[in-house]
């Protein structure tokens, strides 16, 4: 008679299953990003069409805004709800709201109404940054559960490079900004895309275990890995704490917990705040700066139609730079290279970079170096404070408070995308591109220093942050 042979969640080899669950919650960090990108085309083409043509820096920001502020409440909403409730009916019901919000926009053409949509959909996104991490962190074998994390991340820079490609294209057919609404078409795509995947989707196995319910637990343990495994000792550990009473932390207020978990939250907020500012302050404005640094190589015989694919076009080139940074910091991660180190020195690359783009622009060095040192800087960015900024929080919080360690974080970070969007338009202003690098290079520069300093501090109170704090 042949023994079926089992294996432990922690230990398994990886299967085609879990490729299927980085591919599932991969899509919201795609999604992320792409709203991001078509935000940034989209408003170049406004300014081209009548009503719009004179809109305020402040108008701008607040369109560039308006999901980065939804994702900012949504990560705190949804990372609070999932720890009480469980995580799958709001990681079914973020893609509805983001579905709903794009073609909102799509059928009702008004810059408020666009305004209001973004946020609805930055409201959905925000509970992906919130789930996503957690369901991965739980179902990968440890030996794979960093390099997948950072797959999961991975769809940031499909996202952007997804967004600007079709982006681009649908300018050179339609070459017409009157259709600027119906860019949100690559949005609703995405969000259908996201909620037929979610359809046979289950519970995270390690929320039902702390929850004290492990009959249900190995359930959706085996819909998602199979019948041949078995839940890992720290599963049976959160179910044992949940029937001591451990699970009471989830009462937790903001203020409290903040307290608690003080250097943690700085650590995995305030740099993710910094970062923030590069993805999207920056990052929903390369059109724009690309234009204004003089990147684009347009001609003074075309029309500003022509200009802004020029600058969408430039935008793709550097936006391609950034699968290729999320996977070298893949790879460094799995070389065992320490997260806070890695972010450390990716954030001082990234300021360096920013200061040759600087010069460049100054002393009007050739365009080529410009270019070079903005992909230069897309590259750091994500090799780094990109990727480290999501692996981080589901590393260092608790399981009964994973969702809502993860939530402050990200709203952390998308408050400091949310300034980084309002600010940026009105540096152009100010001081154009040279001003806009110059506080960038300082933001890197303090993201660098906090990341090096409240590493430390965790390191002291945790021991080594490592893949096995998972």
């Amino acid at each position: 008679m042949s023994v079926i042979k089992t294996y432990d969640v922690d230990t398994m080899p990886l299967t085609w299953r879990h490729w299927w669950i980085v591919l599932v919650t991969g899509l919201g960090q795609l999604v992320g990003t792409a709203v991001a990108t078509v935000a940034g085309i989209i408003i170049p083409l406004m300014m081209l069409t009548g009503p719009y043509s004179h809109l305020s820096s402040l108008m701008q920001g607040l369109i560039g805004a308006s999901d980065l502020i939804g994702i900012m409440v949504g990560s705190v909403v949804f990372g609070k709800l999932s720890d009480n409730y469980g995580y799958l009916p709001f990681f079914r019901l973020c893609p509805v709201l983001m579905l709903g919000g794009s073609l909102l926009a799509i059928f009702v053409p008004n810059v408020w109404v666009l305004v209001i949509c973004l946020f609805i959909i930055g409201f959905g996104i925000g509970g992906e940054y919130s789930l996503d991490s957690d369901y991965t962190s739980v179902l990968m074998p440890d030996k794979w559960k960093m390099v997948m994390l950072g797959m999961v991340k991975t769809g940031a820079a499909f996202g952007n490079i997804v967004a600007a490609a079709l982006g681009f294209w649908l300018i050179l057919i339609w070459n017409d900004p009157v259709r600027w609404p119906d860019l949100m078409w690559i949005v609703a795509g995405i969000s259908a895309l996201m909620i037929i995947t979610r359809i046979y989707f289950f519970e995270s196995p390690k929320w039902l275990y702390s929850h004290n319910r492990p009959q249900e637990a190995l359930s959706a343990l085996h819909h998602f890995l199979g019948d041949d495994v078995n839940p890992s000792e720290s599963m049976v550990a959160d179910q044992e704490e949940s029937s001591a009473g451990g699970a009471s932390e989830q009462s937790l207020g903001f203020v409290a917990f903040c307290k608690k978990y003080w250097n943690k939250v700085v650590l995995s907020g305030v740099p993710w705040m910094c970062e923030g500012l590069g993805v999207y302050g920056i990052g929903i404005f390369i059109p724009m700066l690309v234009i204004a640094l003089g990147i684009e190589h347009h001609s003074t015989f075309e029309t500003p139609i022509e200009n802004v694919e020029a600058s969408v076009k430039t935008t793709l080139w550097i936006s391609c730079l950034i699968l290729p940074g999320f996977l070298i910091g893949i790879w460094l991660a799995y070389r065992k290279v320490r997260e806070v180190k890695l972010q450390t020195w990716s954030f001082w690359a990234c300021a360096v970079s920013l200061l040759v783009l600087l010069l460049s622009y100054h002393y009007e060095w050739p365009v080529w170096i410009s270019l070079m040192a903005f992909m230069a800087f897309e590259l750091f960015l994500n090799i780094g404070p990109h990727l480290v900024t999501y692996l981080l929080p589901p590393k260092i919080y608790p399981v009964e408070v994973r969702g809502q360690g993860t939530g402050i974080a990200a709203a952390i970070g998308k408050a400091g995308a949310v300034a980084g969007v309002f600010i940026v338009p009105v540096l152009l202003k100010w001081g154009g591109g040279v001003l806009v690098l110059g506080v960038s290079a300082a933001i890197m520069v303090i993201g660098a220093i906090v990341t090096q300093v409240y590493g430390r501090r965790v390191d002291n109170t945790q021991g080594k942050i490592n893949s096995r704090d998972l």
